[in-house]
Order: structure tokens, then sequence, then C-alpha cells
């Protein structure tokens, strides 16, 4: 099922919008599914992944749990009842050999998962979606374009 198309640029600069859209996109994912998030530090990425799963871990009736960056670990798994999310933040990895040994895409067939920084990834990763976050000029809003590249 579509999430969507390439789409507007939505304003997120509340944290209520930012929620309101996670938990729409939330119901449409799937284990396999595979989203990618780009945008600057701070831009609003991983308070999106944060109202996401939490949205995911309420639908199947799970204590939602405090959803953190892995900025420093670079995978965090969350049980989300039918299947399990797992967070990467690839914003410290230096090369590709950095991203071979974390297992990335290993078990993409079982699991969601939600990349941060994937521009860090050297190959095309196909069947993905992927959501662009960015700041107005004066930093004084964010906005988020989804792109779906699902077949």
């Amino acid at each position: 099922m579509p999430i969507a198309t390439n789409s507007e640029k939505l304003d997120i600069s509340l944290e209520d919008r930012t929620s309101e859209l996670a938990k729409k996109i939330s119901i449409s994912l799937n284990k396999a599914d595979v989203l990618l998030f780009h945008g600057e530090i701070g831009v609003g990425k991983t308070t999106f992944i944060k109202h996401l799963i939490n949205n995911l871990q309420k639908l199947n009736n799970i204590n939602q749990t405090e959803i953190t960056s892995p900025t420093f670990n670079l995978v965090n798994e969350y049980d989300v009842g039918k299947f399990t999310v797992q967070h990467y933040d690839l914003y410290r990895l230096k090369n590709i050999d950095e991203i071979k040994n974390i297992g990335l895409l290993e078990n993409r067939k079982e699991v969601l998962t939600l990349i941060e920084w994937p521009e860090k990834i050297e190959r095309n990763i196909e069947d993905k979606i992927e959501l662009f976050f960015e700041y107005n000029d004066d930093l004084s809003k964010r906005f988020l374009t989804i792109k779906n590249l699902k077949n």
C-alpha cells in the first residue's frame, strides 16, 4: 500500500503536527518496509521516529517505550507487537566498512527498518520511503516532504 507519492512540503513546525503525520504513516507500515530519514541535526527526524514507534506500540497494546537516538550505539530495536523496528543512526560512521559491520538490512524482510543519515550508504536501496526534513531560510519553521519509492 503506498504511503505517499511525491508530497508537497508539509509544515511540521509544531510537534503536534509531527505526531499526527507520524501516526498516519505508522498505520500503513509493515515488516520489510524501509524508511530513510534525511535532514540536518535537530530538524525533527528522531522526534518523528519517536511518535511513529510509539504509535505502532499503542496500536498493538504494547507499553510505549522511551525512544532515543541511537547515535552512539548505532541501532536501537523496539518491539511493536507484530514485528521489530530497527532504528539506525549512521551519523557517526566514517566509511562503508563500518556499515558492513552493523548488519544494516541483513534482516530486512523480518523487521521495519528506519535509517537516519542514509546518505552514508553507498548502495541503492529498493522499495524505500524517503522522508526529507528541512528548515525554512530563517530556521523558524520545519518541513517534511515524503517520496514514496515502494513498488
